[in-house]
């Protein structure tokens, strides 16, 4: 195609298809970018973030062999048929994160300070919403089953989260009622709140002593956040959404119990791969749980939540049912992976160009240990991500490698307490995701350098 076709004719990604009294958007097609030349800085870049909350039962979860050809643990098995497209990392901690309980999830990813004094900071996935945002009509997307968001805007302010597949569904893909005019009146009249807010709050800031009116500032921030947001969904109104399979929207415009737990979390997967494939919005966050009741696994006879597994003080029967949760849970995120990878766009499987970062800010959850974090990197072989070792932060603290004694608990769940590795900072994976998402920094949070084992 590329030897007879001139930039002049690349067709625009908003372009549409009018007939017969019915307008489609088309999907990514091959002539919607650049000629091959410029097919890297061109091609779709993707990120999504999945939390687990309580951390694991590290016991069972903890691979031993750092790089390649290592054995998968018991609750990564499911994972294996992946080992090409997925990086295990062990050793990571936030150093501001430690000792701080059942907040961990609200830090993941900012790597924030949280105090009584302090408020969190901007979460990776924002940064790259701001790359992203130009080219979709939704910046990111925030689900949580359970209300708790993993996203925070540059003021530190948690953004809502949807926890209904249906309502996450039909806010994409289902017209507003009332029509193009309606939905534009609305934008207006919001847009000239903004304005007046915008306005009275300059006023008032001339009136302010300098700490008042650095709060006032970051109020204000959130506010310009909103206006953007407004500003960007009038843009796109006269662009109609994609056209849903009438079997695929029956399949995901539905509300599901969470009693069903694997069909729910399975559902959630297929929102973000349609979301994905449609281009609708190019960076999402999902946190399947919080710290506080993490769901249980009614369906394979769980019926615990996760944060009464996670305090098991040593019993076998609940350790067991944590590490069945566990490999349940990796299960669907191991369904989401073969989404990922039979679903193509212009440039291939969508997991070549989508980084999904699985795993919680808490390691061992019945002492609310949190370093040696669970992590798991997939995909994004297009965007220069490279896979197939079990990258491990604790054999790297010394020349002869690390030891895991497993067999003496305590032993173990100390490192998932105090690092192992002082300098194996989780910011410093955020930090090499964000700058694959062509986000222009060299630090981000309290990173003290990138991944480069992960860089291909």
């Amino acid at each position: 195609m590329a030897q007879f076709l001139g930039q002049k004719w690349l067709l625009n990604r908003r372009h549409v298809l009018r007939g017969v009294g019915v307008s489609l958007a088309l999907p990514l097609l091959e002539c919607m970018r650049p000629l091959r030349a410029a097919e890297t800085a061109s091609r779709a870049k993707r990120s999504v973030f999945i939390y687990l909350p309580n951390g694991v039962n590290t016991i069972d979860y903890q691979i031993t062999q750092a790089g390649e050809g290592y054995t998968y643990s018991k609750s990564l098995m499911p994972l294996e048929k992946h080992r090409a497209n997925i990086t295990p990392i062990s050793g990571l901690h936030h150093p501001h994160g430690l000792g701080h309980h059942h907040n961990c999830s609200s830090i993941w990813l900012t790597g924030g300070k949280i105090g009584q004094s302090e408020r969190n900071t901007i979460s990776v996935d924002q940064l790259m919403a701001h790359v992203t945002a130009p080219q979709t009509r939704y910046s990111s997307i925030e689900m949580s089953n359970q209300g708790h968001s993993l996203a925070y805007t540059a003021d530190g302010i948690g953004l809502p989260a949807q926890g209904n597949p249906g309502v996450v569904f039909r806010d994409m893909f289902t017209e507003p009622k009332g029509g193009i005019e309606k939905q534009r009146r609305g934008l207006q009249w919001r847009g000239s709140i903004l304005d007046a807010i915008l306005g009275e709050a300059q006023t008032l800031g001339d009136q302010l002593g300098q700490e008042d009116r650095g709060r006032l500032e970051q109020y204000l921030t959130s506010v310009r956040e909103i206006e953007v947001r407004t500003e960007r969904a009038d843009k796109w109104l006269d662009t109609p959404r994609p056209v849903v399979d009438p079997g695929v929207q029956s399949k995901l415009n539905r509300d599901i119990s969470l009693d069903r737990l694997g069909e729910y979390l399975r559902t959630m997967y297929d929102i973000i791969v349609l979301a994905f494939q449609t281009d609708m919005t190019r960076v999402a966050s999902f946190s399947t749980g919080n710290e506080g009741n993490g769901p249980a696994v009614p369906e394979i006879g769980i019926k615990q939540d996760r944060h009464s597994l996670s305090h098991h003080n040593a019993n076998p029967k609940l350790m067991k049912d944590l590490t069945a949760s566990d490999t349940f849970n990796i299960q669907q995120f191991s369904y989401f992976l073969d989404r990922l990878s039979s679903v193509q766009d212009a440039d291939g499987p969508l997991l070549d160009s989508t980084m999904a970062l699985y795993g919680s800010g808490m390691a061992f959850g019945h002492s609310h240990g949190n370093a040696n974090l669970p992590l798991i990197l997939a995909g994004g072989g297009g965007l220069g991500i490279r896979h197939g070792q079990h990258i491990d932060y604790n054999a790297q603290s010394n020349p002869e490698g690390y030891t895991y004694d497993l067999d003496t608990a305590a032993n173990h769940y100390a490192i998932c307490h105090n690092p192992v590795n002082s300098k194996g900072h989780l910011s410093n994976l955020l930090l090499t995701m964000a700058q694959k998402m062509d986000v222009k920094t060299d630090s981000f949070a309290d990173s003290n350098g990138g991944l480069s084992e992960i860089v291909s």
